[in-house]
């Protein structure tokens, strides 16, 4: 039951600080004196932080137990998102949004692995709730950031502060985790192939592209579809709440992804719809922004399905618990580098256009580029085997 309570308490916090910022992000921008630059960089921020802090993940993991992490990180994470909204300038503004992503950055490495390493014949439940709790969490901070709002003129900050007050939860909950479990990172395989690069590994490469090219879709959509849509007309209140309802729709592949891969034989196919309707959903903003934003939104929360599907793919492509770890600490700080660098793209894009057909069409290709590569990682084999296979040639 504790471990339990120590994944879904951890999972619905690991994006809202995120997630809470796209809907708010044009009043902190405004605020702070910036432009659509400072605007792609905070949409960016989560994606370069998941990727360049996730990459030490591992290395810290070894030093201080995968339980360790998690609350030493956590504890950064509610000093930072309840300081941040009291910051005076735009620089110190982002540095306290990079410490309240360190959390979830080192998190999103370490939960899966420690599922695979305690779950048992719960690890495919245990992921169900974890990628369920994740969508539910990246929907509240998106669909909540408006109406906590308590006044007009700096209402924001109180948004923003709520997630902080929030987040004191997993760090309470770990801390009797780790009173238990003590320095818990997997040891040492004893195979020498074990320790080959796991880029050798072809199932490991196209899973990294695929993590990749979602979480760029995913993170532009919580940062610029709030912005794209009230240009099409619509308010700022109705924005949040429909953008958060493609983060809703990951609540639905949270539940029934990790089942689909243990069980369905067409996966692959699956995987390739999924990039198909998302080219389908940016095709539908640019037809028709505001009129049919709720089924658009729900074109690219289906196709967001691409995200339960990676996290899940990451212990149910891997045997040996260490191989989980340094696959997860590759395919997430990699994958959300990816996502940073096109993030950022559409921001500037978008800033520099002053219009979104452009990019949503550039949106709209990277789509077919997710199903291309997601067919090819959700073929079933097995990343230690890859790995061996590599070792031994």
């Amino acid at each position: 039951m504790l471990a339990v309570i120590a994944v879904a308490t951890v999972s619905l916090n690991l994006r809202p600080g995120a997630t809470s910022l796209g809907p708010l992000l044009e009043d902190v921008v405004a605020f702070h004196g910036q432009g659509g630059l400072a605007m792609g960089l905070l949409t960016a921020l989560p994606c370069l932080a998941f990727g360049v802090l996730g990459a030490l993940a591992v290395p810290i993991s070894k030093r201080v137990g995968l339980t360790g992490t998690v609350v030493a990180s956590f504890v950064l994470v509610v000093a930072g998102l309840l300081l941040r909204p009291q910051a005076s300038t735009f620089v110190m503004f982002t540095l306290l949004s990079l410490l309240a992503l360190v959390g979830p950055a080192l998190g999103n490495v370490i939960v899966p692995a420690w599922i695979k390493q305690y779950g048992g014949r719960r690890t495919v439940a245990l992921m169900t709730l974890y990628s369920t709790l994740l969508g539910v969490g990246g929907a509240s901070g998106s669909a909540f950031a408006v109406p906590l709002i308590t006044d007009e003129a700096l209402g924001w900050q109180d948004s923003l502060r709520f997630w902080g007050l929030l987040a004191v939860v997993p760090v309470v909950v770990w801390t009797i985790v780790l009173a238990r479990t003590g320095h818990d990172f997997p040891p040492d395989a004893a195979q020498g192939e074990l320790r080959t690069s796991v880029l050798r590994s072809p199932t490991a490469v196209a899973l990294t592209a695929m993590f990749g090219l979602q979480s760029m879709n995913a993170y532009t959509q919580f940062g610029l579809l709030p912005q794209i849509l009230t240009q099409g007309g619509m308010s700022a209140a109705d924005a949040g709440l429909v953008t958060g309802s493609v983060a809703a729709w990951g609540i639905l592949g949270g539940l029934v992804m990790p089942t689909v891969i243990e069980r369905s034989r067409h996966l692959p196919l699956i995987a390739l719809g999924m990039g198909l309707l998302t080219a389908a959903g940016y095709i539908g903003l640019i037809l028709a922004p505001a009129a049919g934003a709720l089924l658009w939104a729900a074109v690219l929360g289906v196709g967001g399905f691409a995200f339960p599907t990676a996290i899940a793919l990451i212990p149910a492509r891997s045997r040996d618990p260490l191989v989980t770890a340094r696959l997860s600490g590759m395919v997430q700080p990699v994958g959300y580098l990816i996502a940073a660098a096109g993030s950022i793209t559409a921001g500037v894009v978008l800033d520099a256009t002053g219009s979104a057909h452009t990019m949503l069409t550039m949106m709209a290709v990277t789509g077919l580029a997710l199903g291309v590569v997601g067919f090819r990682a959700a073929r079933p084999a097995f990343v230690d085997d890859e790995m061996g296979r590599a070792a031994r040639s």
